[in-house]
């Protein structure tokens, strides 16, 4: 289930559900707070629903379909009101659009739910390029970059150009490529728990690849990745600052960087 690449700009304003994600709502904050702040300035009325919880994810890759199904639900209760979901992470979003019919196979009446929500569904990136074909302005930083493409998010939803598009509009920001941009930081969500050794080794060689870029700051479009890669930088003694793309473009590439928080 692929997002469209370009869409007609919605009426305005839309109303647009954020669902914050578990990591970002423990762990990183300012993430959400940044994706707010896009949404807003791109002209959209945006909702956080207490409801939310789990996207069901981690669940859903350990096999438990059952549980799975409940999150979905309650998911689905907590958004349909909205003419748009948005989240942070292609990885929850991933989830929602190309997983929640399978979870809910069993269950038509809730299959068919899933199924039109999914179509209202955005990674923020591709929301704010495709839907809402809004440009960041007024943002400065004066920074050499490079960009990791999260696997769901790329693989999963095609999301490629969008964040790279949105960062051109940075004054100062100059883009070093990166060896190896497409392929996985090791994190896999659980997979980094289950196989640890494989997941390091992936990563060792994802934390290299940065150093080699030239780059500043390690820019992505998932928490997860970005936790992953900005700890193995860390404990490899690299001088290389990791921000969610969103933070970047909402004008927060000044502050602490992911595992700088105080």
């Amino acid at each position: 289930m692929t997002q469209p690449q370009s869409a007609s700009r919605p009426p305005s304003p839309p109303r647009v559900g954020l669902f914050v994600t578990c990591l970002v709502d423990a762990m990183r904050p300012s993430v959400g707070f940044a994706a707010l702040k896009l949404l807003r300035d791109a002209g959209c009325r945006v909702e956080v629903p207490e409801a939310q919880t789990c996207c069901g994810q981690p669940a859903f890759n350990s096999g438990d379909t059952a549980d799975t199904a409940v999150l979905a639900r309650r998911f689905i209760e907590a958004f349909e009101p909205y003419d748009y979901v948005v989240a942070p992470s292609g990885s929850c979003v991933g989830m929602t659009r190309a997983h929640y019919v399978e979870a809910l196979a069993d269950d038509p009446a809730w299959a068919e739910r899933a199924r039109r929500l999914a179509d209202r569904t955005y990674e923020l990136m591709s929301f704010l390029v495709d839907v809402m074909h809004f440009t960041p302005a007024g943002v400065k930083l004066d920074a050499t970059v490079t960009y990791h493409d999260s696997c769901s998010g790329l693989r999963e939803l095609g999301v490629y150009a969008q964040p790279r598009a949105l960062l051109d509009s940075v004054s100062g920001l100059s883009l070093m490529p990166l060896e190896g941009n497409d392929v996985c930081c090791g994190f896999g969500g659980t997979f980094c728990v289950k196989y640890p050794a494989i997941s390091n080794a992936v990563v060792a060689e994802k934390a290299d690849a940065i150093d080699r870029s030239g780059a500043r700051l390690l820019l992505g479009g998932d928490l997860g990745c970005l936790m992953n890669m900005a700890g193995k930088l860390k404990r490899k003694g690299s001088r290389v600052r990791a921000f969610h793309a969103a933070e970047v473009l909402a004008g927060m590439g000044d502050g602490p960087a992911i595992g700088e928080e105080r």
